[in-house]
């Protein structure tokens, strides 16, 4: 046998497959491709054919909206590069980011809608300029309930007018939850190893439950608003999608640019964490309350000591809706005012969508358009009065974590996924995002069961700037869980 034979063979078996490349977490990639194991170029393209078979064909999971066309050549750049030395933390790794998100190259800010199709940035979101700056290569961007989930008071979750539906890889007719749907799809069914979504109320914390994926839902203020599409400035996050905790807490140092939190804590003795027994909607079915039950006995195996229950209060009702639509008339008044090719106000927005309302409202219309255009913004007593009743809400909030010595709350996330119906539109039957979306601060999620195929997840939520510790909790209780399933893509379950 000669030597470039044995070499030939030696060189084949190192090359790993398309299914062990996509089978690796963020951190083992980065690994392999800092070792030359694997290139950028070769990872980058195995993705790429792993979207096309499964996002436009096979189960059809409408997660991606826009593949980038330059991502080989970003791809063929960094490899280049790893020659020189002076690696970022993502070098070579591919991400997907939501398509509300800015990026200066030739795909589109889309916000999910066919009125900003032609519409391209002049410069990157901060996010986007982090990513690069990691060395990510940015492969596409990702579907998302249109405009956010707020143009209308019945739409569908992962629904838009220029991506579709996007659909549950773990059982296709059900709902994938919230506007990152896209994200968090892509994440679950690998398209990416990782991905960015964005968060007024719910949308990273929801579509991580439902599809089985990590979820961080930063502290407001952690991660900069500028270049994404606006719904609210007190409220609107990026945050990162990810397979495990740990590849979470990689993506996050990125984006907020303060570098990955360690996780090195052993249990949770000496921690006290309050179980947040009313959280909202209908859905307290044996199967949540099952999962949430086996969440609090792991929690307490770690050596927690929960405080049950807490019972955290809101703002009345309505307040957060107020503040949502007088800040979005604004924000997206700022932000159409520079767009190419795009409406340049909401007026114009509006009116665009009425002339093809064929295409943009055959299933729900654009009632918070109307609303948020009819109203005086911010100038509006009412948003006064709910900023102000928002302030003692969080507050209260705050004194409860003190009076009772709490480091995080802990709740269910979402219940199992409901068949998605485009004509009656969104039926949450559980939620307990809003605790942390108006107050500002962080949470996180993780996947902790399944409801027969559906995947049941629980949220962490901490004060202001205690990512690092909930992100800790997290893979301690990720690691008492063990393996997540992986999707199926069944096309129906009971």
């Amino acid at each position: 046998m000669s030597a470039w034979f044995v070499f030939a063979l030696s060189a084949q078996a190192a090359t790993p497959s398309d299914a062990e490349i996509v089978g690796w977490d963020a951190l083992t990639l980065r690994a392999e491709l800092a070792e030359g194991r694997v290139s950028a170029e070769h990872v980058t393209q195995v993705f790429l054919r792993r979207i096309t078979a499964l996002n436009g064909a096979g189960p059809m999971l409408n997660a991606v909206i826009e593949v980038n066309p330059d991502a080989l050549a970003i791809a063929r750049r960094l490899d280049r590069q790893r020659t020189r030395g002076g690696l970022g933390p993502l070098h070579g790794v591919p991400v997907l980011i939501k398509a509300n998100i800015d990026t200066a190259d030739r795909m589109a800010t889309s916000a999910g809608s066919i009125a900003l199709a032609a519409h391209r940035a002049r410069e990157d979101a901060v996010v986007a300029a982090r990513l690069r700056a990691a060395g990510a290569v940015l492969l596409g961007k990702t579907n998302l309930s249109e405009w956010a989930n707020f143009r209308s008071t019945s739409s569908t979750s992962g629904w838009s007018s220029l991506g579709g539906q996007t659909r549950n890889p773990y059982v296709l007719d059900r709902n994938p939850c919230g506007s990152s749907s896209g994200s968090a799809v892509a994440v679950a069914a690998r398209l990416a190893p990782l991905a960015v979504g964005t968060e007024t109320d719910g949308s990273i914390v929801c579509p991580a439950g439902a599809n089985g994926v990590v979820g961080v839902k930063p502290t407001i203020g952690a991660i900069s608003q500028r270049g994404i599409v606006p719904v609210a400035r007190s409220q609107d996050t990026a945050g990162p999608l990810a397979r495990s905790v740990a590849d979470a807490a990689l993506l996050l140092g990125v984006l907020t640019g303060s570098g990955s939190p360690s996780l090195k804590r052993e249990s949770l003795g000496g921690l006290r964490i309050g179980v947040v027994r009313n959280y909202l909607g209908a859905g307290r079915s044996a199967a949540v309350e099952a999962g949430f039950d086996a969440a609090l006995a792991a929690l307490r195996s770690l050596q927690a000591e929960l405080v049950d229950p807490v019972i955290p209060e809101g703002p009345p009702d309505g307040a957060e809706h107020t503040v949502l639509v007088a800040e979005f008339r604004e924000g997206i008044g700022a932000y159409l005012s520079s767009a190419r090719r795009a409406p340049r106000t909401l007026g114009a927005l509006i009116k665009f969508n009425a002339s093809h309302a064929a295409e943009v409202m055959p299933f729900f219309g654009q009632e918070l358009f109307l609303e948020a255009q009819a109203s005086s913004g911010t100038a509006d007593p009412r948003y006064r009065l709910a900023t102000a009743a928002i302030a003692t809400a969080r507050s209260a909030l705050a004194a409860e974590f003190e009076h009772r010595n709490l480091v995080a709350l802990v709740a269910p996330v979402n219940a199992p996924a409901w068949r998605n119906d485009l004509k009656a539109g969104d039926r949450v039957p559980v939620s307990s995002s809003s605790i942390a979306a108006v107050s500002g601060y962080p949470s996180v999620v993780i996947p902790f069961t399944t409801a027969g195929e559906l995947p049941l997840g629980i949220a962490l939520i901490g004060r202001p700037g205690t990512e690092a510790l909930l992100l800790e909790i997290a893979a301690l209780a990720e690691a008492l869980r063990g393996p997540f399933p992986a999707p199926r893509f069944l096309p129906t379950a009971d």
